[in-house]
């Protein structure tokens, strides 16, 4: 028996993904005037207005408007018609400066703190649920349909950006279907959907054309192994000329399946984009796919999901939760303690230990916060397999 799994992933100018990326250029922003800026801000968008809201506890207020407008530039848009002008909609601006309730205090940089244990030890963000995944479907180890559906989405935005298919326009979305044998090994592609949105002046035929020759090709090309016979591909069923917010309305937060496992994992519930990294719905959610990471690399698990929960103004996770699907080489409480031996959970260690308390953030607000490489993902590194793996055939 086999089974068919699912996964969706969206371009930079769907609708939510530009609110995604609006929040986190704020945030962005603010990190590079200061590691210690505390950000809560969230955007919605719709036809020719845009609005940005939430709180900063920061030493100065920065030109929302202006860091709206270019990220809009960023995106692509240019015109109205092609979904919105980013230098003629109107942007309403209701972020406000606000000191963040917190008895710990702001805990400032802690490379200067005397006394970081206690900094860590009494450092302690929202309360909340944290989830992260892997699997060796990919090198990335990385739920292959997820994976795929956003290295297709990515590719659009390469294509269009560097004049590959120079008429293609920023909203796109991309539905990707594996099929897996009974014990969730990846063997073929089956479906593939690809809608981009597209200038009335290129044709839907042009379109499937090159999208199948510059995009989808390339990609299946580089999953060495799965099998792309008998993939059946829809490219653009009907003409899609509008996009973007002129077609329909966007929010910060509204794909956290796109931006994390495609369905493979149970999700806390906690969105990412315009959060600072005190926020352990960020930070915590990144630990926890580094712990998973880890967990496969080392050889412990071919599949694996972490739960933390923290409660608020606590440092250390309240609970710490590793399944294994039974693809466990050690059992699976072995795994658990190695991991609390060799990850410091605590929300402020986390932070510092990832390096989170930097502009990295615009990068990842489409195209997946998981999977990727690059210096700002460091939570996608496995440094401490080997510790890890010692310390489960010690235990």
């Amino acid at each position: 028996m086999t089974r068919l799994i699912s996964s969706e992933a969206v371009t930079e100018g769907h609708p939510d993904k530009v609110c995604d990326i609006i929040s986190d250029s704020i945030l962005d922003a603010y990190l590079a005037l200061d590691p210690d800026s505390r950000v809560a801000v969230e955007t919605t968008a719709k036809d020719g207005l845009v609005v940005v809201e939430g709180e900063v506890s920061v030493p100065r207020i920065l030109d929302h408007v202006e860091i709206t407008r270019q990220a809009l530039r960023d995106i692509g848009y240019t015109t109205a018609d092609s979904g919105i002008d980013p230098d003629g909609c109107g942007i309403i601006n209701n972020i406000r400066p606000r000191v963040f309730d917190n008895p710990q205090g702001n805990y400032g940089d802690t490379d200067k703190i005397a006394d970081k244990e206690t900094a860590y030890n009494t450092f302690g963000g929202d309360q909340g649920i944290m989830i992260g995944y892997a699997n060796d479907d990919t090198d990335a180890l990385m739920p292959l349909p997820a994976y795929a559906a956003n290295r297709i989405a990515e590719r659009l935005a390469y294509a269009r950006k560097n004049g590959i298919i120079p008429l293609l326009r920023p909203d796109g979305k991309v539905l990707v279907t594996v099929e897996y044998t009974d014990d969730l090994k990846p063997i073929a592609f089956r479906h593939v959907l690809i809608s981009t949105q597209h200038d009335p002046h290129l044709s839907v035929k042009e379109v499937r054309d090159a999208v199948r020759a510059e995009v989808l090709d390339p990609v299946l090309e580089t999953f060495h192994g799965i099998s792309t016979d008998d993939v059946d591909v829809v490219i653009n069923a009907s003409p899609f000329h509008t996009g973007g917010p002129k077609a329909d309305s966007g929010l910060t937060g509204r794909k956290i399946i796109v931006d994390t496992y495609g369905g493979f994992a149970a999700h806390g519930g906690g969105a990412f984009s315009g959060k600072d990294p005190r926020k352990p719905d960020r930070s915590a959610a990144y630990a926890a796919r580094w712990v998973a990471k880890t967990i496969v690399a080392a050889g412990l698990a071919r599949r694996v999901q972490v739960s933390l929960g923290y409660f608020r103004n606590q440092a250390s996770p309240v609970s710490v939760d590793i399944e294994t699907y039974g693809t466990q080489s050690v059992p699976r409480e072995t795994i658990q303690h190695a991991v609390e031996q060799v990850f410091d959970l605590r929300q402020l260690a986390i932070i510092d230990e990832l390096n989170l308390r930097r502009p990295i953030y615009r990068k990842t607000a489409a195209y997946g916060h998981f999977g990727r490489s690059g210096e700002e993902f460091t939570w996608e590194r496995t440094d401490k397999a080997d510790a890890l793996r010692a310390a489960a055939h010690a235990s």
